[in-house]
């Protein structure tokens, strides 16, 4: 398992000693996944953070008439999971799926807590991670209530260009929260310009 990565992650934030980086890995749970099998399930506990290593995961919510609706992709080098359930011992209000063949590293709500415990520094990481993920949320928002589809969708390839290549279509219109057909149209307008 290669743990550059994510400890190149890691140091964008904190900086660790061997002895910290040595504890912090022996936490986390090297994981392969095949494309199509779901980490996650809506109604299951949410016992992992997930970070990807290799590969590409989605978390998608799928309402009463089965409609499926990306919430967030997480490509490598990013990390993903149902953070209220994941903090809250809840059960998973999203699935989480691998996209792509997938390599991942996971680390449980008891282990994080013990990082916590014997190195604080990390509670100054994952603060950052969920400051950062509030405000990326926040912004989706706010383009979503003002910006047509076509503009979310240009939005998406400027800010995601890695998602544009490696999402299905059909994934990336339920990230916009429209039809797989009007996407289309989209590009297809797109290309004539």
């Amino acid at each position: 398992m290669s743990q550059d990565l994510i400890l190149k992650n890691i140091a964008k934030h904190i900086d660790l000693d061997k002895e910290e980086e040595t504890f912090f890995l022996s936490l986390i749970k090297n994981k392969e996944v095949d494309k199509k099998t779901l980490l996650l399930k809506e109604g299951q506990i949410c016992k992992y953070i997930n970070f990807v290593n290799t590969g590409a995961l989605r978390a998608f919510h799928v309402d009463k008439t089965d409609k499926e609706a990306t919430i967030m992709f997480a490509l490598q080098d990013w990390w993903i999971t149902d953070m209220y359930c994941f903090l809250n011992a809840k059960p998973a209000m999203v699935y989480i799926e691998a996209i792509e063949d997938s390599n991942i590293l996971q680390l449980s709500k008891e282990n994080l807590e013990k990082l916590y415990i014997k190195v604080p520094k990390f509670e100054r990481f994952f603060r950052i991670l969920m400051q950062n993920a509030y405000t990326r949320e926040q912004l989706r928002i706010i383009e979503n209530l003002t910006l047509t589809a076509e503009q979310r969708y240009e939005h998406f390839l400027l800010k995601y260009p890695r998602f544009a290549k490696a999402v299905s279509q059909k994934q990336i219109a339920s990230y916009l929260g429209i039809t797989p057909e009007f996407l289309s149209a989209i590009r297809k307008n797109k290309t004539k310009r």
